[in-house]
């Protein structure tokens, strides 16, 4: 066999021998409902994290806002009141 040709028929070998001819598994219910409780629980907590990071900044800026809002009309409308 040539040098090239045994660089491509080594990886060839190794990846054909790593593949599974046929899986033949059974998972019982409780395990599967487990599984599917365990993804929809890893679903639910990424969701959280995200409304964690992004929504509850945005809604400190919101509310940082409105009190600067509400400090300048009280102080426009202590000025009408000493004129």
């Amino acid at each position: 066999m040539s040098k090239p040709l045994r660089f491509v028929a080594l990886p060839i070998a190794v990846g054909a021998a790593c593949l599974p001819v046929s899986a033949q598994a059974y998972v019982g219910p409780g395990a599967s409902l487990t599984a599917i409780g365990m993804l929809i629980a890893l679903v639910a907590a990424i969701l959280l994290a995200l409304v964690g990071f992004v929504w509850y900044p945005m809604k400190r800026v919101m509310r940082n806002r409105a009190d600067r809002q509400d400090a300048r009309t009280m102080g426009a409308s202590d000025e009408r009141r000493r004129e």
